[in-house]
């Protein structure tokens, strides 16, 4: 545990030291957070106060001192949810900025599939800002891929950058075969809208509560092992860090697994009345999958070698509550029991190292996306087209959070940038542009 505390802490050194450029040249560093939250915010909450549970999180926060986090299983703020209007910021004002006072902010988010939960990514503005949901798939739950670039030292005369991209899941829950095969459509469903948008991934990150037992689902294998390799993702304690190897089964052998199980914190019901998912540490629903553009340091963003953690367990967790004997000195006692009473899940946290130099890509375009469509919406649709598409007709079409159909569109791509008239109302819409009958974007808008 000594050692693993001691890890942590260096971690926190060379960020601290990477984020003012004093060490490695132009190095920085990003901590990337997961954490199923259990139904944040519903109202009523089946835990504890709202205040209380903000409490707690920016116990956790203030700790792992994250640059991009992703809740999953969040309370929806819609007609399908309980959550209050206001929610998301109020978990922006006492939870990330009550840790670390006006550093965070948040992404849109999304539910087209009317789900009683969303996902929510939160962001360190003085380092990265936030472009648009690449795409959104919705399969009783929605499943976004966010768009975020960050913020090189020169950028406001430069207008260089570099690009990372985040999808958030939480897929089916259950053992039985028929929630595994739900899980795989969630997954492949996922991924076929993002394979729309690149020929090989680029900076990506994956993460979120996957609810997988082994590593034979198809839900997972999806992932590590897809039929393109283009799209590979790896899981890091397997690729790089080596602690495990494949094939893997966390679900039937915890303890061959149990620095990186992150379900159940609890042992019994309480302090827990939103789920009946206990008995201490016993799989690993968990992760945070990497592309290999940041597994192979291709493009200025590379996984800082085994900097993956899950926060509060110190190995000793397999049947065990967080919060009971052997003594956990894996985090603070106050982080450690945050853990306890904020969800049934662990918190995964793992490093990311950002090189600025000889960054050339002076555009809000990544420019191995198909179409990126520049948000948010003026009076115009500024849309930038790959090469490939010059000389093309495409269709652009675009819904309302209702489905309805608002704007329908084809013309001949003469540029790789072009503007096209926007008459919409001001407000957050849903569009898809296709091109020879085939899907090439599908992202989320907001008109001013």
């Amino acid at each position: 545990m000594i050692i693993k505390l001691q890890r942590f802490n260096t971690l926190l050194i060379i960020s601290v030291l990477c984020t003012i450029n004093t060490c490695f040249g132009q190095l920085d560093t990003l901590r990337i957070l997961s954490y199923n939250v259990l139904y944040l915010g519903d109202n009523p909450p089946c835990q504890t106060s709202h205040s209380e549970m903000e409490g707690y999180l920016e116990t956790v926060v203030a700790y792992v001192n994250p640059d991009i986090t992703g809740f999953v299983k969040m309370e929806a703020v819609d007609a399908s949810g309980s959550a209050p209007a206001h929610f998301a910021d109020s978990a922006l004002q006492y939870i990330f900025n009550a840790a670390y006072p006006g550093r965070y902010a948040y992404c849109s988010y999304t539910n087209h599939s009317a789900a009683s939960n969303i996902t929510m990514l939160f962001y360190d503005q003085q380092k990265l800002g936030f472009v648009n949901i690449l795409c959104s798939y919705s399969y009783e739950t929605d499943f976004d891929t966010y768009k975020l670039y960050y913020k090189t030292p020169n950028l406001a005369t430069t207008h260089d950058s570099i690009f990372l991209y985040v999808t958030l899941n939480h897929t089916e829950s259950g053992s039985g075969s028929s929630d595994a095969g739900i899980r795989a459509t969630q997954i492949s469903g996922e991924m076929a809208q993002i394979e729309t948008h690149f020929s090989i991934l680029p900076n990506m990150i994956n993460m979120g509560d996957f609810n997988v037992h082994n590593s034979a689902e198809a839900c997972y294998q999806t992932l590590v092992a897809p039929t393109n390799l283009n799209y590979r993702y790896y899981d890091p304690p397997f690729y790089p860090d080596a602690l495990f190897s494949y094939p893997a089964d966390w679900d039937n052998h915890p303890g061959e697994y149990s620095l990186c199980l992150t379900t159940s914190t609890r042992t019994g019901s309480s302090p827990n009345e939103c789920s009946n998912d206990f008995g201490g540490g016993k799989s690993w629903y968990d992760h945070i999958f990497l592309s290999s553009s940041i597994i192979n340091k291709a493009d200025h963003i590379s996984y800082q070698p085994n900097s993956f953690r899950v926060i509060g367990n110190d190995g000793s967790r397999v049947g065990v509550a967080v919060v009971d004997p052997p003594t956990n000195t894996s985090a603070p006692a106050a982080v450690v029991n945050s853990v306890y009473q904020i969800s049934q899940h662990y918190p995964v946290v793992l490093d990311l190292l950002v090189d600025t130099s000889g960054v050339a890509a002076a555009s809000i375009v990544n420019k191995s996306e198909k179409v990126v469509v520049v948000n948010p919406v003026g009076k115009q649709l500024e849309v930038m087209f790959g090469s490939d598409l010059i000389g093309k007709t495409v269709t652009m079409r675009c819904y309302d959070m209702l489905g309805r159909l608002q704007m329908n569109s084809s013309f001949v791509v003469t540029n790789e940038k072009m503007q096209i008239p926007c008459s919409l109302l001001p407000g957050t819409y849903g569009l898809a542009i296709s091109a020879n009958g085939q899907r090439v974007t599908n992202t989320i808008i907001a008109k001013e």
